[in-house]
């Protein structure tokens, strides 16, 4: 507790002496000067890594959150459109190893893909060493739209890598043995993990297939499956768990429509195509997502909480299980909400995608529990 309370005072400096604490949670900006933030992830030791789109790579200790300098290393990024540096985790031994992984768009000879890095962080957290990529699209596209890409490693330590569709309506996602609009699932030295579906004309990396955009990705804390959010057209955002050899329907099926008003695909259903567990209309263009365990935020313990970035909101969703039972908008109007993780103290952090100096990492500060500093 004591942690926590230095990190919000320093956060509430400069508000009235005397404040009293919030009785529902509160948002409240830690570091702002960011450019573009697509993703946190937390260390051992209660740090966060963030990347800037733009390709930068930032180490911030929550405690004294500073804007320090860019980390010497990273990927040579394509950052075009929706394109740069976006995910970023922290492998299962990084006590032993220090290796963390990115995933980027990388320029190649026939357009761009999706690429996973691999990297040691030095112990000064300033460098990364022995860089490599681990893992590339097999399959390029054009434009800047739709890359994907969260990391999010399963249980058994292999790493869940979420991509995009690249914008086209040309069946990529259909096809499986494109890395195009697929969860893909590979061991820490990039290969095909062990137990994917390995189906007849599959490629051996993927794991699911028929995604439009996934842009969040977390596993469930009691299940321990892969759960994403994917941005729909004009409506179809939709919540998934992303089981083996499953297919989930873009674009033969979808809870959308095009951006002209014109149908896609088939309609809403087809046999053999998964249903999404929860899906808006309109679209709120979802990315970042987290379960909330602990009883830090009372009544939000196991909800799922999404970032919106058109809908400049966090949606809580309420489950029953595998059933979501209710929706809640929170700090709407805020800003386009990126990333959304709870860190390991249990407090939840958003970041904001917005450009430089506006681009915020914000805490949410549960009721009754801090003060503003005296």
């Amino acid at each position: 507790m004591k942690r926590r309370t230095f990190l919000i005072a320093t956060a509430l400096m400069g508000l009235a002496r005397g404040s009293h604490a919030a009785e529902t949670p509160t948002l409240v900006p830690l570091l702002k000067g960011l450019e573009n933030p697509w993703g946190v992830a937390f260390l051992p030791d209660g740090s966060a890594l963030i990347t800037e789109r733009p390709g930068r790579l930032r180490h911030i200790k929550l405690s004294q959150p500073n804007l320090t300098d860019a980390i010497v290393g990273t990927p040579e990024v394509a950052a075009i459109g929706q394109g740069g540096l976006l995910g970023v985790a922290i492998d299962p031994d990084f006590t032993g190893n220090r290796l963390i992984y990115m995933s980027f768009t990388e320029a190649v000879a026939d357009g761009h893909v999706t690429a996973v890095y691999r990297a040691r962080l030095s112990e000064d957290m300033r460098n990364l060493q022995e860089g490599r990529v681990i893992f590339r699209q097999n399959t390029a596209g054009s434009g800047g739209r739709h890359f994907g890409s969260r990391l999010v490693f399963g249980r058994d330590g292999h790493l869940f890598v979420t991509t995009g569709d690249r914008g086209h309506l040309s069946g990529e996602a259909q096809n499986p043995a494109s890395h195009i609009g697929k969860v893909i699932r590979i061991t820490r030295e990039g290969e095909a993990a062990p137990g994917n579906p390995n189906l007849p004309g599959w490629a051996p990396e993927v794991w699911s297939t028929g995604h439009r955009n996934m842009q969040g990705a977390a596993l469930h804390p009691l299940t321990g499956d892969l759960w994403t959010v994917e941005h729909g057209a004009r409506g179809g955002d939709e919540v998934n768990i992303t089981r083996s050899g499953r297919n989930y329907g873009w674009p033969v099926i979808t809870h959308g429509i095009d951006y002209s008003g014109a149908k896609i695909g088939i309609g809403k259903e087809q046999e053999g195509m998964e249903q999404p567990l929860h899906f808006w209309d309109p679209s709120i263009a979802p990315s970042g997502m987290a379960f909330i365990t602990g009883d830090t935020y009372g009544t939000w313990k196991n909800s799922l909480l999404v970032g919106a970035l058109a809908g400049q909101h966090v949606a809580r969703l309420t489950l029953d299980g595998e059933r979501v039972v209710a929706e809640e908008k929170l700090f709407h109007g805020t800003a386009r909400i990126r990333d959304v993780a709870q860190g390991p103290d249990g407090l939840i952090y958003l970041l904001t995608d917005e450009d430089k100096p506006d681009g915020t990492l914000y805490v949410v500060a549960p009721p009754g529990e801090f003060t503003a500093a005296q």
